[in-house]
């Protein structure tokens, strides 16, 4: 069973996506917080598997929260819940660590489908919607001139690999544009994320705007 804590100072949103989130067979809901400090202090209690976050709370707001809780051990997987008019808040806490983001208005297929592919550690922002939402988290964030140079840490095929991950792209789909197998990109991935000391997809493209990899609308 995959974990969740809701952290949402909306009541009716609580009790929504606890009620959907319930009735999944490998989703069990066993907490909700009002504001980022009860969330950080629930997190801690329950230990969840993850911690779906709002941006705008009381007394913490999400991204405060967010950072707070990933600074420690054994920490959750943080799963962001915003709008549009808040993507330099997203921005942040991805740099900060979250594993993704969702949209409010995202389905509830989407939701638990979120849910999952954070729990596993395949972390994945905002389907449907991934590739503009990193361009306007780039365009906030990415002040560094764009070099495409290689990171000395990785191999050339694993910079290949990054740089498609960094455009939002799946395992499958950079398969198939490499001409090579699924399991092989999963594996080239995973050796990025040790090398570069990454937690997950999110950080990588992060990381591959920042440091000047790739630019905004590649």
């Amino acid at each position: 069973m995959i974990r969740v804590l809701i952290a949402d100072d909306q009541g009716m949103v609580r009790t929504g996506f606890t009620v959907f989130l319930s009735g999944q067979p490998d989703i069990e809901v066993v907490g909700e917080a009002a504001n980022g400090r009860e969330a950080v202090e629930r997190a801690s209690a329950l230990r969840p598997d993850v911690v779906l976050m709002d941006v705008r709370m009381p007394v913490m707001n999400g991204l405060e929260a967010t950072r707070e809780l990933l600074s420690r051990g054994g920490a959750p997987k943080v799963l962001i819940l915003t709008t549009f008019d808040l993507d330099d808040y997203v921005y942040e806490a991805l740099r900060a660590g979250a594993s993704g983001f969702l949209l409010k208005d995202a389905s509830a297929a989407q939701l638990a489908e979120a849910v999952r592919v954070v729990a596993a550690g395949e972390a994945l922002i905002a389907p449907g919607i991934t590739k503009r939402l990193i361009h306007e988290f780039a365009k906030l964030g990415g002040s560094r001139p764009v070099t495409g140079k290689r990171p000395a840490e990785l191999t050339e095929r694993e910079t290949e690999v990054l740089t498609l991950v960094a455009q939002a792209l799946s395992n499958q789909e950079i398969a198939d544009k490499l001409f090579v197998a699924e399991q092989t990109v999963k594996t080239h991935v995973g050796r990025v994320l040790m090398k570069l000391g990454l937690r997950d997809r999110a950080q990588a493209i992060v990381f591959a705007y920042e440091t000047g990899l790739v630019r905004p609308g590649e």
